[in-house]
Order: structure tokens, then C-alpha cells, then sequence
């Protein structure tokens, strides 16, 4: 990683310019989304964990737990709630048009990207600060055991989303200039 004094503008961290990247890959989204859903998998920290084995790094079980610990807090108050909101859009109340629910309904999904950015961004922070993570010898093996540790800490994840999630990383190209911006 980089000098930890380089501040990198907001928004613009190499790990958060994967996770756009690696979320528009053919059937990525519905993977996390089934996850998120299935096995409460936070798909930020998935993702912190990726964009990690990219860069040589495999977090095990006591690595998740302190990261689910140290970020846990700003998902609970912040991303699941604004979810949430967004969600129950889908179907508003009677009093509501459709038109106007869905329209309150994009500002609110546009909030809560920049939550979940937020929340990536504080995570980039701790990948350049923290000890957390072991080198791994290529990034397939640093995913998978960060997988693992993840699992680890949550419970096993659906085998299909997971599969469709670790083949697309498999696949994935990360330009060099990704690697720390």
C-alpha cells in the first residue's frame, strides 16, 4: 500500500474504483444482492476482502472480526437503514403516487451509495493503516481464504451467489494503475 500520509481524494480510492468495476461484471450484483440477503454478507467488507487478495493480502477469521467490528457500527446506523428505506419505496403507500414514491426513491438510493462509499472509504483508510492480513501468494489464494475467514465469522455463504462472486474475481482484470491509486 501507499504512504499512509497520501490523503487520496474521496471517492477516487483504488479500492472503491474496483468495487464499481468488479460490481458491473456480468452477474456480480444479483450475486451480492442474494448474499446480502441469504447470509447477511456485508458486500463492502466482500469487497475490501477482494480488492485485498488483489493486492497480495488474505484476511483470516480474526482479521474479519475485527473489521466486521470496527465497521460494523456505520452499517448498522447508516447503510442498512437507508436500504431499508429504499426498499419499502418499492411499494409505497396508497397516499403516494408511484411516480413520487420513485422519485424520493432515487434521491434515497443516491443516498445510500454515498454510504456505502463512505463506508468503503473508511475501509481503504484501514487497509493503509492497519497490520490486519497476512501476504498471500497469488490473489485466488488470498480470496478464497478471506472468504473462508469471512465465513468464518458469519456462517457458510449460498455456494451458487459465492461461486458466481469468486468466478468473476477469477476473471477479473484490475488495471495496474488500481493497484493504490
Amino acid at each position: 500500500m501507499s504512504d499512509p500520509d497520501v490523503k487520496i481524494p474521496a471517492g477516487k480510492s483504488p479500492f472503491w474504483r474496483f468495487s464499481i468495476k468488479f460490481y458491473a461484471e456480468p452477474g456480480v450484483a444479483e450475486a451480492c444482492i442474494a448474499l446480502q440477503d441469504q447470509a447477511k454478507v456485508d458486500v463492502n467488507i466482500l469487497f475490501f476482502l477482494l480488492w485485498n487478495a488483489t493486492q497480495g493480502r488474505a484476511y483470516g477469521k480474526a482479521d474479519v472480526a475485527e473489521v466486521e467490528r470496527m465497521i460494523g457500527a456505520w452499517r448498522d446506523m447508516a447503510v442498512v437503514p437507508i436500504r431499508n428505506v429504499r426498499r419499502a419505496l418499492k411499494s409505497p403507500p396508497p397516499v403516494m403516487t408511484p411516480e413520487t414514491a420513485e422519485g424520493f426513491r432515487t434521491r434515497i438510493k443516491a443516498v445510500e451509495l454515498e454510504a456505502e462509499r463512505l463506508q468503503q472509504e473508511a475501509l481503504y483508510e484501514l487497509a493503509r493503516s492497519s497490520r490486519l492480513g497476512q501476504p498471500s501468494a497469488s490473489p485466488a489464494k488470498a480470496a478464497r481464504t478471506s472468504v473462508d475467514g469471512y465465513q468464518a465469522v458469519l456462517g457458510a455463504f449460498p455456494p451458487g451467489p459465492l461461486g458466481t462472486v469468486l468466478s468473476a474475481f477469477a476473471n477479473f482484470k484490475t488495471p495496474a494503475t488500481d493497484s493504490d491509486g
